[in-house]
């Protein structure tokens, strides 16, 4: 099991605070220090069962300044995110072939 954290979201201090408390093995990923490749971050997207945009943190003023307005391709947005890694919502958990995002963090249970 994996955890996608940033170790300065609170959300993503919760999720991990839950996968702990699970007592089950897993490793965590600061993906702002170790950025995903776009191919990583492609099969995180299919796990999760969503549309790269629905990964965007659109109120980070990256994606406002930079992308906001764009007409982007699924591509271009997953491109973004791997250039900006900070534009990925958090945390992400990955159990096996189940995959989740906790926002709330009380949603990382469901895979678990």
């Amino acid at each position: 099991m994996k955890i996608y954290h940033n170790p300065r979201c609170g959300k993503s201090r919760e999720g991990l605070a839950i996968l702990q408390e699970s007592k089950l093995p897993f490793e965590i990923v600061n993906y702002l220090e170790n950025p995903l490749s776009k191919d990583e971050l492609s099969k995180i997207i299919k796990l999760l069962g969503i549309s790269p945009m629905d990964l965007v943190r659109k109120n980070e003023a990256i994606w406002r300044e930079n992308f906001k307005d764009k007409n982007l391709s699924d591509s271009e947005i997953i491109t973004a995110m791997v250039e900006n890694p900070k534009l990925i919502e958090r945390p992400i958990v990955i159990n096996k072939d189940k995959a989740a995002i906790g926002r709330p963090p009380e949603l990382l249970k469901s895979i678990l």
